[in-house]
């Protein structure tokens, strides 16, 4: 099984690997940027590609798309400090095969591997549990959102500047101003600052 690894932390692509290096014929390969995940998923055609949403320099949520449009087949699982049903819904849609939070038990990812390396679905449990019971997605406004916009607001929460988004996505700045723009019309908010507010709120949720 070759499985791919794409985080920008090496300590965390460490103790990923101990922790995956325990099912038998795993053959691991690391990544810490999506132009170096791009390519070394061209090179090696993993089985499972462990990813970030977290990345310095690109977007989780793009990468995952950007691996699927190279091949349908991808299979992938989102292993992220991002818990929120809502994130773990869009990437599931996004092509996700599995999702886990960083925060769930260590046999957790290792469990998602495998059953994601034999063409099932995985979500941890808590997770699971918490999507179970998650109002319909039309109650939630960031549900109209794109995936970009979704992006932007996780990066603001963050506190990134737009200018520095920009270079995250590697767009024009006016860009990012436009997009910002459009968000306030959807969420309903007047001011940037408001727009800020709620990016700030949504991370702590």
């Amino acid at each position: 099984m070759k499985i791919l690894i794409v985080d920008d932390h090496a300590v965390l692509r460490e103790g990923v690997r101990r922790l995956l290096s325990s099912i038998p014929g795993a053959e691991i390969f690391e990544a810490s940027t999506g132009h170096e995940a791009l390519a070394m998923f061209r090179k090696t055609q993993p089985s499972v590609t462990v990813l970030d949403v977290n990345l310095n320099g690109s977007s989780g949520l793009e990468l995952l798309q950007r691996l699927k449009a190279e091949s349908k087949t991808a299979r992938i699982v989102m292993f992220t400090m991002h818990s929120e049903p809502s994130y773990a819904a869009r990437a599931i849609r996004a092509g996700a095969m599995g999702y886990v939070s960083k925060s769930a038990d260590s046999d957790e990812l290792v469990a998602a591997v495998r059953k994601v390396a034999a063409g099932e679905n995985y979500l941890d449990r808590d997770l699971a549990s918490v999507l179970a019971f998650t109002p319909a997605q039309s109650a939630d406004p960031f549900s109209t959102l794109s995936n970009r916009e979704v992006e932007i607001m996780r990066l603001l929460g963050e506190g990134k500047s737009l200018r520095q988004i920009a270079g995250t996505f590697g767009i024009a700045y006016k860009t990012v101003a436009n997009s910002c723009s459009r968000l306030k019309t959807k969420l309903g908010l007047e001011r940037t600052a408001d727009l800020i507010r709620v990016a700030l709120e949504n991370q702590k949720k």
